[in-house]
């Protein structure tokens, strides 16, 4: 496993104990930390004026209660939170996600990644992320309305286009983005186009916004393949996850000429070994919005259905965790490797476990991070921060091909940065580099902020 560099390991220190009880957050920190030894020995000046240490402090944490009233006329109590991480590039940018999971933790560490993501993508945007143990399965859809506007009454008290733009993320979609936004019009009583990102088409949203992350993920493995000169054709695929990540990728993977031969949801995953029918499975998650198991009863022959398990058991030469974080653990990635895979990229925030990582790179695997393999979702959301201030709206094909411009660069800044640093290929220490020098000159810039 990597180490921490004996200048950082007090800082690392200081983070574990202010953050206790934070295992995802500390999971992030260390791989950050892992990674800068390198940057503080040839830039000493990284590590004047606690600068590391103020990257890896929040700027601002909000917690708040969130009532609501159910269709049983009950009330209802959430907690809602919104963690401002880091703004020296530009305001904040990050996701909502709704999900019983969700605690103060998971959001600090989904906030330290977006920040370090959002500076890859060469944009003006600072990092944030923020949500709810509210879980949206199995609630009607007035349900859902009453919880985001209830929700949306303390938020909108600190957010806005030049403070806080937040967008989607698990559990959240165009449904739950339009109730918020509909609030906050109406509690704020004018029409700010930009403060939110993932709208619907008819009142600001950006083509191609639903399709970025997934798509997004596809370029970057295709620029990751071309470096090893190769690519997707003929190459078996396996994805985990069925959501919005998992469908685009597939669907631009396919595009590409490789093979999808499994996809999973909480419930288990799906095998077809004459590559998965994605309309099927847009059929299924959609419009129906029904478990990945129903695959098998519609499609009939020729695949099946595994509950529970691990769809890493399915031989592929390409894995793409596109569901949650730390779902690829050390024995997937033993499986995983023993079958012959040659490139793993993380479609979600942090699906590869620390031990996972390191059995892929240690085998020689081309690994992406998410931080990286995953910018395309914000990077179209900053396209349409661009359109909404003027006041225009691009074509899908004029809005892909910026998305495809800015993964391709995001993974050249990778490489580039890796070998500059005497690791060539080794996309965590890239992307962990050049996000952190980005974020650090910045803050350099404007002093002790």
């Amino acid at each position: 496993m990597n180490t921490i560099d004996e200048k950082l390991q007090p800082i690392l220190s200081t983070v574990l104990h202010r953050n206790a009880g934070d295992p995802e957050f500390h999971q992030a920190a260390r791989e950050v930390l892992e990674s800068l030894g390198r940057v503080i020995a040839r830039n000493p000046e990284y590590s004047d004026d606690a600068l590391i240490e103020r990257i890896c402090e929040p700027e601002r944490q909000i917690i708040f209660r969130v009532p609501w009233i159910d269709d049983e006329n009950h009330v209802q109590i959430n907690r809602g939170f919104r963690v401002q991480f880091n703004s020296a590039l530009g305001p904040y940018k990050g996701g909502i996600r709704f999900h019983p999971s969700v605690n103060v933790g998971i959001i600090k560490f989904l906030g330290f990644e977006q920040t370090f993501k959002n500076a890859l993508t060469g944009l003006p945007i600072g990092g944030g992320k923020g949500g709810s143990d509210f879980d949206p399965k199995g609630k009607s859809d007035r349900e859902i309305m009453r919880f985001c506007q209830s929700f949306m009454v303390e938020l909108h008290r600190h957010i806005g286009e030049y403070v806080d733009v937040p967008a989607g993320d698990i559990g959240v979609g165009a449904r739950e983005i339009g109730y918020m936004f509909g609030m906050y019009k109406r509690l704020n009583n004018r029409f700010e186009a930009g403060v939110l990102t993932g709208k619907g088409l008819v009142y600001g949203g950006s083509r191609a916004r639903k399709e970025a992350t997934g798509f997004g993920t596809a370029f970057f493995v295709r620029s990751m393949l071309a470096a090893k000169n190769t690519d997707f054709e003929g190459k078996r695929v396996v994805v985990s996850g069925s959501g919005n990540v998992a469908i685009y990728a597939m669907e631009k993977i396919l595009s590409f000429g490789g093979k999808v031969v499994a996809c999973s949801d909480s419930s288990g995953y799906i095998v077809d070994e004459n590559g998965i029918d994605l309309d099927l499975v847009k059929q299924i998650k959609e419009v129906n919005r029904g478990r990945i198991s129903d695959y098998v009863e519609m499609k009939g022959q020729g695949c099946h259905h595994v509950k529970g398990g691990s769809v890493w058991n399915v031989p592929c030469e390409i894995a793409l965790p596109c569901a949650t974080q730390n779902e690829l653990n050390g024995n997937d990635a033993k499986v995983l490797v023993e079958n012959g895979v040659i490139a793993v990229a993380e479609g979600a925030n942090m699906p590869c476990t620390p031990e996972a990582v390191h059995l892929f790179q240690k085998a020689n695997v081309l690994f992406a991070p998410g931080k990286a393999a995953n910018a395309g979702g914000v990077a179209t959301s900053a396209l349409e921060m661009q359109q909404n201030a003027s006041r225009d709206s691009w074509s899908f094909a004029q809005t892909e091909s910026r998305l495809e411009e800015i993964m391709t660069n995001i993974h050249a800044a990778c490489h580039e940065t890796s070998e500059e640093y005497g690791a060539p290929g080794d996309y965590v220490l890239g992307a962990n580099i050049a996000g952190f020098v980005r974020v650090a000159d910045a803050m350099r810039a404007m002093g002790v902020i």
